[in-house]
C-alpha cells in the first residue's frame, strides 16, 4: 500500500476521533440520561469547546470527500509521486494539528493550517490533473 493510502486511512481514523470527541464533550454537558433518550428536547446549550468541536468537524467533512478522491484517482491512474505524496502529508498533518487550535480557540494558526491543508489537496490535485 502507498504512504498516500495510508495517510488517507489515517485520515479516515482522525474523521472517526472527530465524530467521538464533541459527542464526548456533548456528554459531559447533558449526562449520561439524555444522550440515552431519545433527545426529543434540545437540552442544554453548548459548551463552548464542544461547539468548536463540532465545527472543526464539520470543516473537514467539507474537503476529506475532495482529497479522498484525489487520493484514490492518483492511485488508481497511476499518478502518485513527489506532489501526491507531499499534497498527502500536508493535508493529514495540518487536519491533525487543526482539531486542537479550534478546540482552544487559537486564530490565525488555525486558519494556517486550514490554508496548508488546502494546498495539500491542491498539489494532489495538480499531479493529478496536469499531463504525463
Amino acid at each position: 500500500m502507498t504512504t498516500e493510502l495510508i495517510l488517507l486511512a489515517w485520515t479516515l481514523v482522525l474523521a472517526l476521533v472527530q465524530v467521538l470527541l464533541p459527542a464526548f464533550f456533548r456528554n459531559r454537558e447533558t449526562g449520561i440520561a439524555y444522550n440515552a433518550g431519545p433527545r426529543d428536547e434540545a437540552g442544554p446549550p453548548v459548551g463552548v469547546v464542544t461547539g468548536r468541536l463540532r465545527r472543526a468537524q464539520a470543516n473537514l467533512f467539507e474537503t476529506l470527500p475532495v482529497f479522498a478522491a484525489g487520493v484514490l484517482i492518483a492511485h488508481l491512474a497511476d499518478r502518485e509521486g513527489t506532489l501526491t505524496l507531499w499534497g498527502a502529508g500536508l493535508y493529514f498533518g495540518a487536519r491533525l494539528v487543526y482539531v486542537p487550535l479550534y478546540a482552544f480557540g487559537v486564530p490565525y494558526l488555525r486558519s494556517l493550517a486550514w490554508l496548508v491543508s488546502l494546498g495539500g489537496v491542491v498539489m494532489i490535485l495538480f499531479a493529478v490533473l496536469s499531463p504525463a
